[in-house]
């Protein structure tokens, strides 16, 4: 039986699919805006952060890497040099990371359902730290 080691020859007819992670990462944006103006502001936040973890990993796929995992701010830092994220950037990222499980898992907080821990100040911010880590991605994918 004959095995397949995967070089770089191989790599290249895999389809780039970064453009689509890119879209994706829109739409999950546009989620959280709709989910923020409704009120349901957990939501407003996983959306956000679904948005900033498509986006990572979108330019990291543009960039011939595979990414892996849910936490944005080591995809940023995954990032190679050419295409480094700024510290700051990484910082919001952390804030957004923090919103994965807690938004979604009544057992993310001591006491109380999720959306009674996320009102429009936490909404606003995820908001924007995700439309600037989408902004970078697309930026450096232009």
């Amino acid at each position: 039986m004959k095995t397949t080691n995967w070089g770089e020859q191989e790599k290249e007819l895999v389809a780039d699919r970064s453009r689509d992670w890119l879209a994706q990462a829109r739409r999950d944006l546009e989620q959280a805006e709709d989910s923020s103006r409704a009120g349901r502001h957990e939501w407003a936040c996983f959306a956000a952060h679904q948005a900033a973890e498509k986006a990572a990993k979108a330019l990291l796929l543009w960039l011939r890497q595979e990414p892996w995992g849910h936490v944005v701010a080591r995809l940023l830092q995954e990032l190679p040099v050419e295409a480094a994220a700024p510290a700051a950037l990484v910082e919001k990222a952390r804030f957004l990371d923090n919103l994965y499980v807690p938004t979604r898992d009544p057992n993310g907080h001591p006491e109380g359902a999720p959306f009674e821990h996320y009102g429009p100040l936490q909404s606003e911010l995820a908001l924007a730290y995700a439309r600037e880590i989408i902004e970078f991605v697309r930026s450096k994918m232009a």
